[in-house]
């Protein structure tokens, strides 16, 4: 694996482009943390009205995640991927150019739907690795890609600091955050010229029938069904706290207003997936045993990726607050403190999928990675001002590289199982991750830092055992050719200057 990275031919060449479109998506999603004190002082916002922006970066994330996913397994990762990346020079051009707290929400809620680019990329890898490579191939995706929540933490602060003589000496926020959409967008037009969805002569498959995820029983349409609502619920969550007291965003009756909304659009998603499994339901049609899949395996994925990708948002979007405030540091400095958590991930979710390939048990890997995660946050619940910074760091890397490994375990199973709906599969798992951080955040604005590091250690705690009890290892979890059913070999692997010429 390491030469073939090195050699950035063949499938490796598509890995590296799609982890940096993915670091691309990851620096625009979270170009506001690391300026929030700062913009907090300069528009003159509330904290309650700083806490809040933070929940609307991950909110629209949750429905964008689950359209994303629909658009992928239609038109492929190559075009879906491009225009994400273009898109992004919208929401971080409208941050840049916020003077207000309504500004602002609009343009983090529109920000939201960049951070869907990462199920895109999983399809694209899924489509270019094997099985028995297929977690550390995510997690070099996952991990090097979530390193863009580094890039922006660390280097945006400079990038404002440096270029400040043209605001008059102060930081260059606005700069920084418009630099990160240009970037993107130019990244997308090169994306969309260089690669391809599959290797040359591998079929790319679509689902049957668009519109919702189709099921194999009636048992999983019923559990698809609560776990839709379950990404309402958190849409409406934010709904509530946009209308309280110290917000100022939204009013009693608008609230009402877009709870009805979101209960028209959970009747549409009802409807859609009826229309998609009708046949199911009404005993037209039975799948055998070769096309079946648990749901049940899909929604205890969505659990994990709460707890390990839920709580990197919450704590990503946090931490720089939470080091200056702890540790009365100056708001730079906190920053590129806080910029230790991300910065794992250029090795920590690579290794939880490598893991996941190497010990043989996919189950176990992610039911062992689910109780480290719960032990080291329920450790950062005791930071507090007495410690050495030194120490407080070194927890907090602690808990950042298990749950950085967790969401490499958590898709080294995902694309395995039912390979022409991962997309939509990679929706509903992404977009819970984002439930999680709409959770987290929340529970923070209600009560303190260390109020939340407890909810998320003891939530990984109870996702460990579930894992332990009814997580059930994917067929095929280490085949050797890229479709368990198949013999594709990776002979048939095109030279980079072949790619080349046939995307031309």
């Amino acid at each position: 694996m390491l030469k073939g990275l090195i050699s950035f031919q063949g499938r490796y060449r598509i890995l590296h482009q799609t982890w940096f479109a993915f670091f691309l998506t990851f620096v625009c999603w979270f170009n506001f943390a690391p300026f929030a004190g700062l913009i907090q002082k300069e528009l003159h916002l509330s904290d309650p009205q700083k806490t809040t922006l933070l929940i609307c970066n991950v909110a629209l994330t949750i429905p964008a995640r689950i359209i994303i996913g629909m658009l992928l397994d239609r038109f492929g990762p190559r075009i879906t991927y491009s225009f994400l990346l273009m898109f992004a020079v919208v929401p971080c051009m409208a941050t840049a150019m916020s003077h207000d707290f309504n500004q602002l929400v609009w343009s983090r809620l529109l920000m939201g739907i960049v951070g869907s680019g990462f199920v895109i990329g999983i399809r694209m890898v899924s489509e270019w690795f094997p099985p028995k490579d297929i977690g550390i191939a995510q997690g070099v995706y996952g991990g090097w890609g979530n390193f863009g929540a580094f890039g922006a933490e660390f280097a945006l602060p400079i990038l404002a600091v440096a270029t400040g003589f043209v605001a008059g000496g102060a930081s260059n926020w606005r700069l920084a955050v418009a630099f990160t959409g240009i970037v993107a967008a130019i990244y997308g037009v090169i994306y969309f010229n260089t690669v391809q969805d599959t290797p040359s002569g591998k079929v790319y498959k679509r689902p049957k029938k668009n519109g919702a995820m189709e099921v194999t029983s009636k048992g999983s349409f019923y559990a698809m069904l609560l776990s839709n609502f379950g990404l309402i619920f958190a849409l409406g969550l934010l709904a509530w706290r946009l209308a309280q007291p110290k917000i100022h965003f939204l009013s009693l009756s608008q609230m009402y207003i877009v709870w009805i909304g979101l209960l028209g659009l959970y009747a549409y998603q009802t409807y859609q997936a009826w229309r998609v499994n009708k046949e199911l339901l009404t005993g037209q049609k039975i799948y055998s045993p070769s096309e079946r899949y648990q749901f049940r395996q899909v929604a205890l994925l969505e659990f994990t990726y709460v707890t390990n990708f839920g709580s990197e948002l919450a704590a990503v979007s946090m931490l720089p607050i939470f080091f200056e405030t702890t540790f009365s540091l100056d708001h730079h400095m906190a920053s590129i403190i806080a910029s230790c958590y991300p910065f794992l991930n250029l090795v920590s979710r690579p290794s939880g999928g490598l893991i996941s390939d190497k010990l043989g048990s996919r189950k176990w890997t992610m039911t062992v990675i689910s109780v480290g995660i719960g032990i080291s946050y329920l450790l950062a619940y005791e930071i507090n001002g007495s410690w050495a910074l030194p120490l407080a760091i070194a927890v907090t890397m602690l808990s950042a590289y298990f749950a950085q490994a967790g969401c490499g375990a958590t898709y080294g199973i995902v694309p395995l199982i039912k390979k022409e709906i991962t997309g939509q599969i990679s929706g509903n798992v992404g977009a819970y991750g984002n439930f999680g951080g709409v959770i987290y955040l929340t529970i923070l604005s209600l009560t303190n830092a260390r109020t939340l590091f407890a909810t998320m250690g003891i939530a990984a705690l109870v996702c460990a055992s579930l894992c332990a009890f009814f997580l059930k290892e994917p067929k095929g979890s280490f085949a050797e050719d890229y479709e368990t059913n198949s013999a594709t070999a990776e002979h048939a692997l095109p030279s980079s200057s072949m790619l080349a010429e046939e995307v031309e």
